[in-house]
């Protein structure tokens, strides 16, 4: 057998790629080595799900006064400090990384503050020029948001660039009708920003349940966001050409002939695997159209000896997921114990406000594969409506005609992340509607409606 340096060298510090060299290294005494050219943490710590849900929490008490008030409370409302909110926000993820370095540390992980890229199936190169070998190569490299190919696209922000913003701007046009353009429209809007977003297709959040986005674009046109659906740029100019830099003001023209001056532009167009420049396909690893390294049930690539979790893949672009594939890619080389990589029936969250939790096939996705039943009900929520707000929200459940089994459950609400963690343990186990017909309601909760619908709504 050939000496290697490292029995796996992994290429990423985020969320997967931590997992997998510690797990592998701690638990099966595996020499591991692992490179990280920005900060550990990955995407999910430094530039994605932690600062955003804590951004989520701050968005979310801009309402907090008024409704304090019609419960009996004297509150006043002062306005948002986003230096102060900024300054703790970095704090916690500087801690945060501190942990991930803390953890690889304690595992025995050798950690390199460097580029590495692949040389051979069994050879990486650090920036520095250094060589080292490995019997197996994990590529955890992740994704990053691209810009799209419009003149002077440049000049637009990217969601990496919201968390180091020196000052919230007062007006910000949003372009994308993905999770990510709409959890930003709402966030930015609670922090006191005039948001308007465009979107080229009909409706937003392409790919979840009808009913479901739809209530969410309601939701958020009623809150006060311009959300202009079939709609793009036309052309986009900086509004004073000397200060040209992301970020600065622009005026935009839509394809619908209007122009209006914003103080900034945020492009939530899409994103792209990192794979440029890291010598895969030379070393014979095969990409896909759009990038993505291509990898079999095991997560393993052409190249036997190199293997890709997480974002870079793009199989289901979600932390909880890298990390899954990391625990699978462990199982499978170094405990003997071959594990495919389940991908089915994963819970998911949108923080937009309300929140959308989803587990399963959408009422449309399931209508074309068989006969179904749907059970749906919306209302005003009993906090909320006291306070004399108008927001709804849904309660809905996908069921199979044939076997009875919860096919998708679809939640539009407040803490919709929560209550989907726990329905989604239900319906991976493959509960029935009589199962949930079963279970005595929480009363007085949102959630309990989740088990009181005895009566189909519509049958397809």
């Amino acid at each position: 057998m050939a000496d290697f340096d490292y029995d796996l060298f992994v290429i990423g510090g985020g969320s997967g790629g931590v997992r997998a060299a510690r797990v592998a290294a701690g638990e099966t005494g595996a020499r591991v080595g692992l490179a990280e050219e920005s900060r550990y943490g990955g995407t999910c710590v430094i530039r994605g799900c932690v600062p955003k849900k804590l951004m989520v929490f701050a968005s979310a008490y801009g309402d907090m006064p008024e409704t304090a008030r019609a419960y009996g409370w004297n509150i006043a409302g002062d306005g948002f400090d986003w230096l102060r909110f900024r300054t703790r926000l970095h704090a916690e993820l500087d801690r945060l990384e501190g942990v991930y370095r803390r953890i690889l540390g304690n595992s025995g992980v050798t950690t390199y503050d460097t580029r590495a890229t692949v040389v051979d199936a069994h050879t990486v190169r650090l920036a520095s020029g250094e060589t080292l070998t490995a019997k197996h190569i994990l590529v955890a490299t992740g994704g990053r948001p691209v810009r799209p190919e419009l003149p002077n696209a440049h000049l637009g922000l990217v969601s990496d660039d919201i968390f180091n913003l020196g000052t919230l701007p007062r007006s910000i046009l949003i372009v994308g009708g993905g999770y990510i353009a709409c959890e930003f429209a709402c966030i930015l809007h609670g922090l006191g920003v005039k948001v308007t977003q465009f979107y080229r297709g009909a409706q937003i959040l392409r790919g979840f349940d009808d009913e479901a986005r739809g209530l969410i674009a309601e939701s958020m046109r009623d809150r006060g966001i311009a959300l202009h659906t079939g709609t793009n740029i036309v052309e986009m100019t900086a509004q004073n050409p000397d200060n040209a830099a992301p970020g600065s003001p622009v005026r935009v023209t839509a394809t619908t002939g209007h122009t209006e001056d914003f103080d900034a532009v945020l492009f939530a167009t899409g994103r792209t695997p990192n794979t440029d420049g890291l010598g895969l396909e030379q070393a014979g690893v095969k990409l896909g159209r759009g990038g993505e390294v291509v990898v079999d049930d095991y997560s393993q690539t052409a190249v036997p000896s190199i293997y890709a979790i997480g974002d870079v893949t793009n199989r289901v672009n979600l932390t909880p997921v890298a990390i899954r594939e990391g625990m699978a890619f462990v199982e499978t080389v170094f405990k003997g114990n071959p594990t495919p990589v389940d991908h089915d029936l994963i819970p998911s969250a949108v923080f937009t406000q309300p929140e959308l939790g989803t587990v399963g096939l959408t009422e449309e996705a399931a209508a074309e594969q068989e006969p179904i039943e749907v059970y749906c009900t919306s209302f005003k929520p009993m906090q909320s409506a006291f306070a004399g707000h108008d927001e709804r929200v849904l309660m809905k459940l996908v069921v199979s005609k044939a076997t009875r089994r919860i096919l998708g459950c679809h939640i539009v609400a407040p803490e919709a992340g929560e209550m989907i963690q726990l329905a989604g343990i239900a319906v991976k186990m493959g509960a029935t509607k009589e199962d949930f017909d079963r279970t005595v309601a929480v009363h007085p909760t949102m959630s309990e409606e989740i088990v009181t619908m005895r009566h189909p709504t519509r049958s397809a």
